[in-house]
């Protein structure tokens, strides 16, 4: 029901009006897998997420090759395991490095081995990374990963140890909320897309729901108190725009049965209109 959520809150009529063309490819229906397994017991449902990972990896590897801007409609956030793995093969086959901006409450960088809920919403980021384990998932190993250096998670506020520990390991860039208090969204995320242009990047943004605080954003079924404000959130979309070089993006983690009058909608639907270049002049007056 997210997609539709999002779709019902006026997502294309948002974009249409800001002059951009739109076209709705309408939901996709996961690959049959057959009797994969996951190496871990824990895991659940692991068939059905490699079913979807394999459909979204098809088709966002299509869409990066063309001259368009995918977004895709979550759902759970372990759809990104196909849409940034499917951006990754084509920003390779255009000779350019993919980077990530993830912005969540938690970090999604657990392998199937580390993850003790067995919920597969945190493991996509570990997976576009190339943590080992996941040979399951495309059913071969992953040909594109992204590099863990040129990921950013940002508004993190929940992370577990295991996770703690590969992040590190790896090189991450995690700017969690005591940091956004510390230094700004304006430093953190400018120096992190300067790294971008210089490196002739593509920007894959990841937006979970629960990037944002639960009172102005409740819709989400894993929220976490002190999340980013209203303006900080649009702060962050309209910095990207400004930048130029947000090639693709996820809306994930809405709950429209969690909503309160569709206002988490409407907020994510808004924050898409800042990234795609809506001015605070143009924004309507709305109260919730």
């Amino acid at each position: 029901m997210g997609p539709d959520a999002y779709r019902t809150a006026g997502l294309a009529v948002t974009l249409e009006a800001l002059g951009h063309a739109v076209k709705d490819l309408g939901n996709l229906k996961p690959a049959q897998t057959g009797n994969v397994r996951a190496p871990n017991g824990t895991v659940k449902n692991f068939a059905a997420y490699a079913g979807w990972t394999r459909v979204l990896h098809a088709q966002a590897a299509a869409l990066g090759s063309k001259n368009v801007f995918p977004i895709y409609l979550g759902g759970d956030h372990s759809i990104a395991a196909g849409t940034v793995s499917g951006q990754a093969k084509a920003a390779a086959e255009r000779n350019r490095p993919l980077f990530v901006l993830w912005l969540d409450a938690h970090s999604d960088f657990h392998t199937l081995d580390s993850t003790a809920s067995g919920n597969l919403h945190g493991t996509p980021l570990a997976f576009v990374a190339g943590m080992p384990g996941f040979d399951g998932l495309l059913g071969q190993a992953l040909a594109h990963p992204v590099t863990p250096q040129n990921i950013e998670v940002m508004g993190v506020r929940s992370i577990d140890d295991p996770e703690r520990a590969l992040l590190l390991d790896q090189g991450v860039g995690v700017s969690d909320m005591r940091r956004i208090d510390e230094e700004g969204i304006p430093a953190i995320l400018s120096a992190f897309l300067n790294r971008v242009k210089a490196a002739n990047g593509l920007l894959h943004v990841s937006l979970d729901v629960d990037f944002l605080d639960p009172e102005i954003a409740p819709a989400v079924g894993t929220t976490v108190p002190g999340g980013t404000t209203f303006r900080e959130a649009h702060l962050v979309m309209e910095m990207l725009h400004d930048s130029g070089l947000v090639s693709s993006l996820d809306l994930v983690e809405l709950n429209p049965f969690l909503d309160e009058r569709g206002k988490t909608a409407r907020l994510m639907v808004d924050l898409a209109g800042s990234l795609f270049g809506r001015r605070v002049f143009d924004r309507p007056t709305r109260s919730f």
